[in-house]
């Protein structure tokens, strides 16, 4: 039997989108609280009766979370243009190597608004 897993993290950053227009409101500096879920799929272990240790995946995310909390999110490298799309692949491709369970990163920008990503682009 395979079940899904997750796990929320919370993140305070600033970015700006250089791509949209002028006037745009998201063209000016501005900053989220950022909450992302980290997802994992697999089968229950026994004699664990988990997936996964949920202290499995805040050791993963730590480092990335310690690159993302209270930064300007356009000077990492690699988020240059840092939409919740590209902040949700940005995420996988840098949790997939160490999770090979991961089926979904989830981020949220705002309370209504946000991303979901299952994976690399086919």
């Amino acid at each position: 039997m395979f079940l899904e897993i997750f796990k929320e993290f919370t993140f305070e950053a600033a970015h700006r989108l250089p791509n949209v227009p002028p006037g745009h409101k998201c063209f000016r500096l501005h900053g989220h609280s950022f909450r992302v879920e980290v997802h994992v799929r697999g089968p229950v272990s026994e004699p664990s009766g988990w997936i996964m240790d949920f202290a499995e995946l805040k050791e993963a995310f730590a480092p990335l979370h310690a690159q993302l909390d209270h930064n300007y999110l356009n000077e990492i490298d690699g988020l240059k243009n840092p939409t919740s799309e590209n902040l949700a692949r940005w995420i996988w491709q840098r949790l997939r190597p160490g999770l090979p369970q991961l089926s979904r990163i989830v981020v949220r920008e705002t309370c209504t608004s946000g991303c979901i990503y299952q994976g690399e682009d086919a």
